[in-house]
């Protein structure tokens, strides 16, 4: 089947039944595990879903079944976390237990980040960075390398010093960066294929506090010369952009305190002019309440570095969100190459955000072995129109030897992926160890990694 028409496919309805708790104990699909994804767009196609509250129910639910996929915040955008037989929700482990001296958290695979971030930062600690959104799950950003921005921060998965996972025949692993090296670094980013995550340990840092600014219309031609010094001018940047006017309509500088990050922004920054009111990233016409604060307001990290605030909807809720990461140092041209589609774009576009990754080691990492530009669309619920521009905007970045963020809309094939993932051969003999059946396989591992 052509992966586009997989994915219109996905839309279907199913049912969301209530069924009968597992005979070990543990709770099957109810009310609260809905059968669609965060946004609605996509539609999971099986109604048995455990949710087990311990590693021991975690162990006994993949024993008990012939197929099953991890499930954790649904913040997919496609088949990633989608079974035809049994999924597990995850978002019972939620456990934490910082050990400040190690300078360690290790937490359930099923906390959101937002909830963590409260607990460690009351007792005086920190992350390095958080997605736009806190209200994932540590276990499902981390297996998709999730991120968020800066030239010198990597995606969320490089905080990770350790993961516990379950394979396929109901055992309990733990893999960590000190012991295990490479199989560690290939097993992070896991896509779901080795087991289900039911811990990981994150470093952690002293807490600290953090501004943010917003700049709005940065000319695009500013950045052919000034790309670097644009993207690195605060610990995250990002740029957003409707693809009109040969500008970035607004720029969100996040700035550390202990950096320097308190002091007065300049009123001009790369011919962008200071924003006097808060806005939203969509723009003036979209309410800026959910928003983290603006003004040069210091605050907390974990209130600064997300733009959305945990209490409310993240982003506009009713999206489809697609993203391509290209090299860093071929950033600007990148951005000019979508460019030239942006009247196809622009009238299915919420907002293009603009972010640079730090290179990374992990294998499945779309930072892998080189820093990234990461060009995010957030569209409109279109999905006919969404799934015909972005084939388009994938032929015009394949000069640039393009990798789709894991869990958004792609179409990408996964011989084309191959090639520019150079450990994906080891991935893939990797996953074989842990689930030699291909318990943990479904149909968007078969197209788009192991084909």
């Amino acid at each position: 089947m052509d992966k586009r028409e997989f994915l219109k496919g996905s839309v279907a309805a199913v049912s969301a039944m209530v069924l009968p708790r597992f005979a070990g104990g543990m709770d099957m699909a109810s009310s609260d595990v809905p059968r669609v994804n965060w946004s609605g767009n996509y539609h999971y196609h099986t109604d048995k879903v455990f949710q087990p509250a311990t590693v021991a129910e975690v162990q006994d639910a993949v024993r008990s079944v012939a197929k099953v996929r991890a499930l954790g915040t649904r913040h997919s955008f496609n088949g990633i976390a989608d079974s035809t037989v049994a999924q597990i929700s995850t978002l019972g482990l939620k456990d934490v237990q910082l050990d400040a001296g190690a300078k360690r958290v290790r937490v359930g695979g099923g906390i959101k980040y937002g909830d963590l971030a409260v607990q460690i930062d009351k007792q005086g600690w920190a992350l390095h960075n958080l997605a736009s959104l806190p209200h994932i799950s540590v276990g499902g950003g981390c297996s998709t390398a999730t991120h968020g921005s800066g030239v010198k921060n990597g995606n969320l998965a490089t905080a990770v010093e350790e993961i516990e996972f379950v394979a396929a025949d109901g055992s309990v692993h733990v893999l960590s960066r000190a012991k295990d090296g490479d199989r560690f670094a290939g097993a992070v980013v896991g896509l779901g294929a080795l087991g289900v995550m039911t811990h990981l340990t994150l470093a952690v840092q002293p807490r600290y506090e953090m501004t943010q600014v917003v700049y709005e219309n940065l000319p695009f031609s500013e950045l052919e010369h000034h790309f670097a010094d644009v993207m690195g001018a605060a610990y995250s940047v990002s740029l957003f952009t409707n693809w009109q006017g040969g500008a970035a309509q607004q720029v969100w500088m996040k700035r550390r305190v202990d950096q320097g990050g308190a002091a007065a922004p300049a009123a001009m920054f790369y011919g962008a002019t200071l924003a006097k009111e808060k806005l939203h990233p969509v723009g003036h016409g979209a309410s800026p309440e959910a928003c983290t604060e603006q003004g040069n307001v210091v605050g907390p990290w974990y209130e600064r570095l997300p733009h959305f605030k945990m209490g409310f909807t993240p982003s506009s809720g009713n999206e489809l969100q697609t993203e391509f990461f290209v090299p860093f140092d071929r950033g600007y041209e990148a951005i000019r190459a979508v460019e030239t589609l942006r009247d196809q774009i622009t009238p299915h576009l919420l907002v293009t955000e603009l972010r640079a990754i730090a290179a990374d080691d992990l294998w499945m990492s779309m930072a892998y072995k080189r820093p990234s530009l990461a060009i995010h669309f957030t569209w409109k619920p279109e999905w006919d129109a969404v799934l015909k521009v972005v084939p388009q905007i994938e032929a015009k970045l394949a000069p640039f030897a393009t990798r789709p963020h894991w869990a958004k809309v792609f179409t990408l094939q996964a011989e084309q992926l191959a090639g520019r993932y150079p450990r994906m051969n080891d991935f893939k003999a990797l996953a074989r160890e842990f689930d030699p059946k291909g318990k943990f396989a479904n149909e968007y591992l078969r197209t788009d990694v192991f084909a």
